[in-house]
């Protein structure tokens, strides 16, 4: 009987050249916006399930009132917690999760000390704070402590599919594994490239394709690029 063919070894997508065709069309970045890494922290609550934009707004009001500071947040009154905040949108989980975030920092001994414990034990204690998910864990890690995790979010599954790389169903973990297997574990390396993917899911890659003059459309052999061209040229 023949000898079945062995199925060929899937090849891993070229996320070095994605990164440079980003980098080189937007430049650097300078994500995350923030003045201190309890600020960062504090955006990456507020920033679930609404845009920039509004959270930005949050943030100038709790700047403006000197509560970006874990124990000021805490001694906060909790209404005026919340009407400060109320641009975010569910103002009152968040402020919760705020308060159980704020905790925490300073039942660790501040920011310094959380650097300094192991990545995937501060990831597990993280995540077993109530509303902190993968994502928010990630960027908290990522951006505020400098540890080497990339952050997936709805913009990196949104350009991947696209490309034709993964399914639009991929799960985070593997998805991320993708990343990080595929590339140094490096924290600039990782803020930059997050922060490239956002800037072109605004600017191209938006829930509706905006595909005309898209940097990656030719170079990258975009699947969704390909089937506007076909509409078009059709």
């Amino acid at each position: 009987m023949p000898k079945e063919p062995s199925t060929p070894p899937r090849r891993e997508p070229p996320l070095d050249r994605l990164y440079r065709l980003l980098f080189d069309h937007y430049g650097p970045q300078h994500w995350w916006p923030a003045e201190g890494p309890f600020e960062m922290m504090v955006g990456a609550i507020l920033t679930q399930n609404t845009a920039w934009r509004n959270v930005a707004r949050a943030i100038d009001g709790l700047r403006s009132a000197g509560l970006l500071d874990p124990a000021a947040l805490l001694d906060a009154d909790e209404a005026r917690l919340e009407q400060l905040i109320r641009p975010a949108g569910y103002f009152r989980q968040k402020a919760a999760r705020l308060r159980r975030l704020a905790a925490f920092v300073r039942a660790q001994g501040g920011v310094e000390r959380m650097r300094a414990v192991d990545g995937a034990r501060m990831r597990r204690m993280l995540l077993a704070l109530n509303g902190v998910g993968p994502e928010t864990a990630d960027s908290i890690l990522l951006y505020a402590l400098d540890h080497p995790f990339f952050v997936i979010d709805a913009y990196t599954v949104r350009l991947l599919s696209r490309l034709g790389w993964v399914a639009p169903t991929v799960g985070y973990a593997p998805l991320q594994a993708l990343f990080q297997r595929g590339l140094p574990r490096d924290v600039a390396l990782f803020q930059e490239f997050h922060a490239l993917i956002v800037a072109h899911a605004k600017a191209y890659c938006r829930k509706r394709a905006h595909c005309a003059g898209c940097p990656l459309v030719g170079p990258l052999a975009c699947e969704e690029g390909a089937r506007h061209q076909a509409t078009s040229a059709g």
